[in-house]
């Protein structure tokens, strides 16, 4: 199971860190990746993390996606932020590097993220 954390609401220009807390035993078998879904949109790739991280291009050099094993947590660093960021932000973990939204494992509940302008 994820349970995600740390969604709120900002200003444009500001930061929030979101986390996503798993439980089982092989957490650091899988990839982990956060996703996003703004009203009236389809759920989108936001970043993942394996063997290596990916983000998509509209957040490259503006959001961090981080893990902590140990913790079996995934994390999502996420600075100047913008309106267009708004949406519910899911965690997932799936088994390929190539995390996608038709190949997820397992989701977590979203978490709201609301940037104001």
């Amino acid at each position: 199971q994820l349970q995600a954390s740390g969604g709120g609401l900002v200003q444009a220009g500001g930061s929030l860190r979101l986390s996503c807390a798993a439980s089982g035993p092989t957490f650091s078998t899988y990839t982990m990746g956060w996703f996003r879904q703004a009203p009236g949109k389809e759920r989108e790739f936001v970043a993942a993390i394996g063997f290596s991280t990916r983000y998509a291009d509209s957040v490259k050099g503006r959001f961090t996606i981080s893990r902590d094993n140990a913790r079996r947590t995934v994390y999502l660093q996420m600075n100047s932020l913008k309106p267009e960021d708004t949406a519910v932000y899911f965690c997932a973990a799936g088994h390929w590097e190539f995390l996608a939204v038709g190949n997820v494992y397992s989701w977590g509940q979203g978490t709201q993220v609301t940037v104001s302008s």
